[in-house]
């Protein structure tokens, strides 16, 4: 595969990032980790995410390095013990006084930006690139109105919204993205997030049409049927099946909408970040292909009752990566050691840091 995306001086040309794994090769990781984690009842869990996320970290590699990830499981246990604790506290005061249960919710609520801030930053600093580790500074007030707030516009918009809140989101968390002490920035316009809606609510128009002219049919149906049959089985095969093809009808369009939406995003939102001011990132997923990639992984996943996912799993991040690619401007090898300098008094002070995931 040509590991440039564009044909421009060699010196400021985009240089695709490359994934180096095998379904084969995860595969052995992935039984493994699956099969500790039954043994102990979840409690290898924390450890299994490690393994599987210095394998995909270790095979992401750009411009002839690979990234790394630093996290142990006992970081992630300890976070995940945190959160158990606190479920099993919060069920129990609930038990003893219904009040306690409003209480808790309202801790959640109150807790949960804080929590989104924890796992987002976590997941930066224990990941580095030529020794250089991310970072992540963004605040409490910054994940509520960006993640909340935004995931509310959308839902209460019907997804008319929802460009908005794509905004939100990733302006919060590239904005406050660090490599090292240099910055990430990105400004996605408005105009390109509606213009990545388009499709996807064409499809969502469509596709309620389409279910209600079938519902349409099922009801003229039924109404057309003898009064005296109505607990016949023919008729309420038939209510049954409306009923599943509406829901599942539902879901098939809102996931095929989704990846649609989501791959335009992505190209748009990296397109539109740089680091440091000037390097460039850019990402050309194309949006049939991330659908069908992804669908298909699904559905080959069940049908093999799981044993295809390390393949699947491979697969998805194989064309993500190969799909990304960056600009570095200048010389890559001056510019990587000005990064390295300044990512080396960063990262000591990381080595004494304790941080916990939350899942983000």
């Amino acid at each position: 595969m040509d590991n440039r995306v564009s044909a421009g001086a060699a010196a400021n040309a985009f240089e695709r990032a490359r994934f180096t794994g095998t379904a084969s090769e995860y595969f052995g990781i992935w039984i493994v980790n699956v099969l500790l984690t039954i043994v102990t009842l979840g409690i290898y869990s924390a450890w299994a995410k490690v393994r599987r996320n210095r394998y995909f970290y270790g095979n992401t590699v750009l411009l002839g390095r690979s990234f790394e990830y630093h996290a142990t499981g006992m970081q992630i246990f300890i976070g995940r013990l945190i959160v158990v604790a606190f479920v099993i506290v919060a069920n129990i005061l609930a038990v003893i006084h219904p009040l306690f249960s409003l209480v808790t919710t309202v801790l959640i609520l109150i807790a949960l930006p804080w929590l989104i801030v924890r796992g987002l930053r976590f997941n930066a600093r224990v990941t580095s690139y030529r020794n250089v580790r991310f970072d992540f500074t963004g605040s409490a007030g910054g994940a509520f109105v960006s993640v909340m707030l935004g995931s509310l516009v959308a839902v209460l918009s019907l997804g008319l919204l929802a460009p908005f809140a794509s905004r939100w989101l990733n302006r919060y968390i590239f904005n406050n993205l660090r490599y090292g002490n240099r910055p990430f920035d990105t400004d996605p316009k408005l105009g390109a997030l509606y213009g990545a809606l388009v499709i996807p609510a064409v499809m969502v128009v469509l596709g309620a049409v389409v279910l209600s002219a079938l519902i349409a049919i099922i009801v003229v149906g039924i109404q057309a049927s003898d009064a005296s049959s109505v607990e016949s089985d023919p008729l309420i095969f038939m209510v049954v099946s409306g009923m599943y093809l509406v829901v599942f009808g539902l879901i098939i369009i809102y996931g095929l909408a989704g990846l649609i939406y989501r791959a335009a995003v992505h190209n748009i939102v990296w397109s539109s970040t740089r680091i440091d001011g000037r390097h460039v990132l850019r990402s050309d997923l194309s949006r049939a292909r991330y659908a069908w990639i992804a669908i298909s992984n699904v559905v080959v996943t069940v049908l093999t009752l799981g044993l295809m996912r390390p393949w699947a799993a491979v697969r998805l991040a194989r064309y993500v990566t190969e799909h990304t690619a960056i600009r570095i401007e200048g010389e890559i090898g001056e510019v990587f050691t000005q990064f390295e300098a300044s990512g080396t008094a960063v990262g000591s002070e990381y080595m004494s840091m304790e941080g916990l995931d939350f899942g983000f």
